[in-house]
């Protein structure tokens, strides 16, 4: 399920058709590939990829994955960031400095954003007729402004779901142990839940993967991670990266506790082999779960 699809927008709509797929002005009249480099690197003076590491006061931009078809006639438009930080972690809340463009600013974008390249952290349904039409995701931060279009170019279509060298597929994951499941960018998403202030919560989910590429067959095939994606305070997590039960149908516990009351969502990665380290060009294979907790005093 995509992100622009579940209930995340402040208002608590989804958007409408009409508004996402809507031509933004202007980007239209210059060729695609050229138009995303300038977009994404043109303000970063002095702080591309290459750029010596810092620890802190580097920028956070927008990037684009690319897209991949859905059973429906539906397409899903994958997103990530580059915190060029080597260890400060960037807030940015909803609002001009973190929006979408044109129709609802809010699709389901993250606000906080860890150190480094995060790939595919969130997808975007766009409707069956999207055609040439794009969407812009835009930041500011650092006293500078970025953004990417997301679109339908054919040299950005994704192999999201299965590699097709390999076979391989994404780790499907659940939230319950008979309950819906998800895999792939889209993921899937739960609740939202309820979770008191000053009591630990516990996340419990199952992660189970085909096991087509593994080190060891001995070695756990599936790493979790979980991440704040969005929420008013901070959050800890114990464990971050919780062991995945093989004996108990995949089941993984993490324990979060929240520094204040509000509406939070909690993301967590399931990577197999293949994508531990990075995603290329096929972006796969990973799947993304979303938590939706409201935590009271």
């Amino acid at each position: 399920m995509a992100m622009s699809r579940i209930e995340l927008a402040k208002d608590g709509a989804s958007s409408p058709v009409s508004q996402i797929g809507t031509r933004v002005p202007g980007l239209l009249a210059m060729p695609l590939v050229l138009l995303t480099t300038l977009l994404t690197v043109s303000a970063v003076s002095g702080q591309l990829p290459l750029s010596p590491v810092r620890e802190a006061g580097q920028t956070v931009t927008p990037a684009y994955e690319g897209w991949f078809p859905n059973d429906d006639g539906t397409f899903s438009l994958s997103f990530g960031y580059f915190n060029r930080n080597a260890e400060e972690v960037i807030d940015i809340p909803i609002g001009d400095d973190n929006s979408f463009s044109p129709g609802n600013a809010d699709l389901g974008q993250p606000t906080k954003f860890y150190p480094r390249r995060h790939w595919g952290v969130f997808t975007i349904t766009v409707p069956a007729d999207f055609g040439d039409s794009k969407i812009v995701w835009t930041l500011r931060n650092g006293g500078e402004t970025f953004a990417v279009p997301g679109h339908l170019h054919r040299d950005w279509l994704l192999d999201a779901e299965k590699d097709p060298a390999s076979g391989n597929v994404p780790p499907i994951l659940k939230f319950e142990a008979d309950g819906p499941e998800g895999s792939g960018p889209d993921g899937i998403v739960a609740g939202p839940f309820q979770a008191q202030l000053d009591q630990p919560y516990e996340l419990v989910v199952w992660a189970t993967d085909d096991e087509v590429l593994t080190r060891r067959r001995q070695q756990q095939p599936i790493m979790l991670t979980w991440f704040k994606h969005r929420g008013p305070g901070d959050v800890t997590l114990d464990p971050e990266s919780p062991e995945v039960d093989g004996a108990d149908a995949g089941r993984a516990v993490t324990k979060v506790t929240f520094s204040e009351a509000g509406d939070y969502v909690l993301r967590v990665r399931a990577n197999d082999y293949s994508g531990l380290s990075s995603a290329g060009h096929s972006q796969c294979c990973w799947s993304n779960g979303f938590v939706k907790i409201s935590v009271s005093e």
